[in-house]
Order: structure tokens, then sequence, then C-alpha cells
């Protein structure tokens, strides 16, 4: 999960070096914690958080196909 989040996220972003995400499991649970540059914050959220939303529709199918329950935090 971790990877598909970078991927799509360093395809989105003027500064894809600076693209971390950290994550966490728990019981049937994966909370991805992503940070990006200041700069490319309006990228990954998108307008009215449309992006944000597409790349957490992405990993919730992701999720079902293992029976996960995924989050996405953009900090």
């Amino acid at each position: 999960m971790k990877e598909l989040v970078i991927d799509i996220v360093k395809a989105l972003v003027d500064n894809p070096d600076e693209v971390t995400v950290e994550e966490t499991r728990k019981k049937g649970e994966i909370i991805l914690k992503l940070s990006v540059s200041q700069d490319d914050m309006g990228k990954v959220i998108g307008k009215q958080g449309r992006i944000a939303k597409a790349i957490r529709t992405v990993l919730k199918s992701a999720g079902n196909k293992e029976h996960l329950k995924v989050s996405l935090e953009i900090v």
C-alpha cells in the first residue's frame, strides 16, 4: 500500500524527493501518513479535496482485495 501511495503522489508533485509515507499496521487496518513539501500540498489535496478523495478511493479498493481497512492522513 505504501508503494502505491508513493507512486501516485510522486506523479502529481513538483518535488518528488520530499514525498514520505509512514505506515502503521494494526489488526486488519493500515494507517498511512503522507507528507509532502508545503508547495505541493495543494496539488495532493486538489480543489475541494477531490484528488485526496480519489487517492483514498484507490487505496480502499486495493485494501478490499486483501480484506484490510486502509486510511490515508495527509500531514
